[in-house]
């Protein structure tokens, strides 16, 4: 019983969160905003500490993200599922394989994004790994990195670093341009592009409101 409450509550305490911050926080965007009913159909690669906000920027986003199968990714699943995201469990350490071909699976049969954390689940922090690329490449889909910053923000102590904005703050999300990768390069050549790609945004995104 205890922990079908905790079950319940905790998702729904990250949802409140994130409820308060997207009316509350000040929001512009840079480059390309994500707009319902777009043709392109891409990944969305964002780094796990930066999770929280994203489904507020795709309000309306037909895909699907994966999620760690562990049971802190099981909070966050339901979370996102809540905020009007649906969500895949598996991991680049738990259920890969079987994630990644569940993912391809869906982007054929319902012609859908995809979501990643490059970084997932447990790190290194803000280290591309290759399961991003893997996807890339097996559905032909270009690669989208995203991230948000804000003025004012918490930093949880956590692997991540987890990222969480102050109320009333002013925040940013930044869309970069699509990454597309070619099946003739090597495995590391492709993570290398994905890695700049993203340590680009992040730092355009960190960058956009520092003194």
């Amino acid at each position: 019983m205890k922990r079908r409450i905790i079950e319940w509550v905790v998702p729904h305490l990250i949802y409140l969160i994130h409820l308060v911050l997207r009316l509350t926080v000040r929001w512009q965007y840079l480059g390309e905003k994500y707009r319902n009913g777009q043709k392109q159909r891409f990944i969305l690669a964002f780094w796990h500490a930066r999770g929280l906000m994203m489904p507020y920027a795709f309000r309306g986003w037909p895909g699907y993200v994966l999620m760690s199968e562990h049971r802190d990714g099981g909070f966050i699943s339901d979370a996102v599922n809540l905020m009007g995201i649906k969500t895949l469990r598996g991991s680049s350490t738990r259920g890969g394989a079987r994630a990644v071909l569940q993912m391809l699976r869906l982007a054929k049969k319902e012609d859908c994004d995809l979501g990643i954390t490059p970084d997932g689940p447990k790190g290194p922090r803000e280290v591309a790994k290759e399961g991003t690329v893997q996807l890339a490449l097996k559905t032909g889909y270009p690669v989208l990195p995203v991230c948000y910053a804000t003025k004012r923000c918490w930093r949880a102590k956590s692997w991540d670093r987890f990222y969480i904005p102050k109320p009333f703050t002013s925040g940013v999300f930044c869309f970069g341009d699509y990454v597309y990768l070619n099946p003739a390069d090597s495995v590391d050549t492709s993570i290398a592009r994905v890695q700049q790609a993203m340590d680009e945004i992040q730092q355009r995104a960190d960058s956009y409101f520092a003194d």
